[in-house]
């Protein structure tokens, strides 16, 4: 099993990164034990291309094969953190590699969006790609401290 980070554009050192960094690094040290392994970042760079129709395709390209592909868009689901850390946990069971994807600023391509098996949205509000890559890193580590039944997730 892979988990694979996929974000179009970089994210240069700033606080930003350092959470990202730190909450990253609490899932690889907590999933670790549950058979979950560190994430893997890749990042598509947003100067080679303009606007979504032109990322979609460098975006394609970097999924990795066969991958549950989960995609963040403000029209997706808003599942709580308890049915996110059930869906990671019956992937996990499963043996199959997750690919967590983040758009550009203009978003996803529909195209590309009809490809998820999953979209999510952190509400209905559109937030800055640099805060859903925070967001979507702390839930990675919420998931992981609820499946090992940790009490960071408090109910």
């Amino acid at each position: 099993m892979r988990i694979t980070l996929l974000a179009v554009g970089r994210l240069r050192k700033s606080p930003e990164l350092a959470l990202i960094d730190d909450y990253l690094d609490r899932f690889a040290k907590t999933g670790r034990q549950l058979g979950l392994p560190p994430v893997q970042i890749t990042e598509i760079d947003d100067r080679r291309a303009s606007g979504m129709a032109a990322e979609a395709p460098l975006i394609e390209r970097a999924i990795p094969q066969g991958a549950y592909v989960i995609m963040m868009d403000e029209r997706g689901e808003q599942p709580a953190s308890p049915d996110f850390a059930a869906r990671i946990g019956e992937l996990r069971d499963q043996g199959r590699d997750i690919c967590l994807i983040i758009g550009g600023a203009d978003g996803l391509d529909p195209g590309l969006r009809a490809r998820a098996d999953w979209q999510i949205s952190f509400g209905r509000m559109v937030w800055p790609h640099m805060l859903v890559r925070v967001m979507l890193a702390e839930q990675l580590y919420r998931a992981a401290s609820i499946l090992a039944g940790q009490p960071y997730h408090r109910v």
